[in-house]
């Protein structure tokens, strides 16, 4: 799912708690006009007048007519907390087609997460309410971070073989991944292998939480929003998809991208609905994932074993889903 907006109500205005919200993570802070220079001041961050902001709350059909009519003149509405769902269905259909913004006031975060699943779209924007915000920090981190589930199945190895040297790209997040985490790569994006994060102790390298050792550059990965992209394409500061052995998923922002000839390995497996492959870095520290969720080093793994992977439909058009019978190798 794309993230969406998430801003602050300073109104009535109080600088700790424009503080807290601001380290929480808020896209911009909304309060009146003498007040934004202040904010300004204390983080590189957006403002938005109070004025500019239609605050409504939704008690008859005539409030939900007067905001379906600045919805339709490309205004931005917010609807205050306690608002039923079915007439944000109705104005959430109704801003269709307009360049209209509808938000929704919350004060935790699984008000926040109502917001965002209406009719799967969901709310443009949150506003986290004055005493929703020392519920600022889990608000973000569900609305901004989570980012749903994938279905993950158990592959079985059929075939490990060393190719020579190639380009590979590790991937460095400004994130700590924890056991069970990695990222989704492989040779096409209708079968991904989870790779799994560099967490774990060995006797020869110290463990480097924040590092995903990718795959070869020319590697589908899959971001946010249901995308892909080749490993070569990503930047730094580009939020890219975290997956767990549960199938879990979170983003992180990329810190820094390290591309390095290194000797790789060809890994082929196999479910009962179809094959994929992946380029891996031949080295002990390079793991995937287990069914039952434990890191397993490429250079252990036997033709016979069992790794968690992702099969997909293969139509891909420059990361997008497409509708076109593609085939990959």
């Amino acid at each position: 799912m794309a993230t969406k907006p998430i801003y602050f109500l300073a109104d009535p205005y109080e600088k700790e708690q424009v503080t807290m919200a601001l380290e929480s993570g808020v896209d911009a802070v909304i309060a009146t006009a003498d007040h934004l220079g202040e904010i300004a001041s204390l983080s590189r961050v957006g403002t938005m007048d109070l004025k500019d902001m239609h605050f409504i709350a939704i008690n008859s059909k005539d409030d939900e007519k007067t905001a379906a009519d600045l919805l339709a003149k490309g205004q931005a509405v917010c609807l205050r907390r306690g608002v039923e769902i079915i007439p944000v269905e109705n104005l959430l259909a109704a801003a269709r087609g307009t360049d209209g913004k509808l938000g929704m006031e919350v004060h935790d975060a699984e008000e926040a997460r109502l917001a965002l699943g209406i009719l799967e779209k969901g709310a443009d924007f949150l506003v986290i309410s004055p005493e929703g915000v020392m519920q600022s920090k889990p608000i973000i981190a569900g609305a901004k971070l989570g980012q749903g589930r994938m279905d993950l199945v158990p592959a079985r190895i059929t075939e490990i073989i060393p190719v020579g040297l190639g380009h590979r790209v590790c991937v460095d997040t400004l994130s700590l991944l924890a056991t069970g985490e990695g990222m989704m790569v492989g040779n096409s994006s209708a079968f991904t292998f989870l790779v799994h994060g560099e967490t774990e102790e060995n006797p020869y390298v110290a463990s480097r939480p924040f590092r995903v050792n990718a795959g070869a550059v020319h590697s589908y990965v899959f971001m946010p929003g249901d995308t892909t992209r080749y490993l070569e394409e990503l930047a730094p500061g580009d939020e890219v998809l975290i997956v767990d052995k549960e199938g879990n998923c979170r983003t992180a922002v990329t810190g820094r991208l390290k591309t390095e000839v290194r000797p790789m390995l060809l890994l082929k497996a196999e479910t009962e609905n179809g094959q994929g492959s992946v380029f891996l870095q031949n080295a002990e520290t390079i793991r995937l994932v287990r069914p039952g969720g434990e890191p397993a080093s490429v250079v252990t793994l036997q033709p016979g074993d069992e790794v968690l992977c992702r099969m997909d439909s293969a139509g891909r058009h420059f990361g997008m889903r497409v509708d076109e019978d593609i085939r990959e190798g």
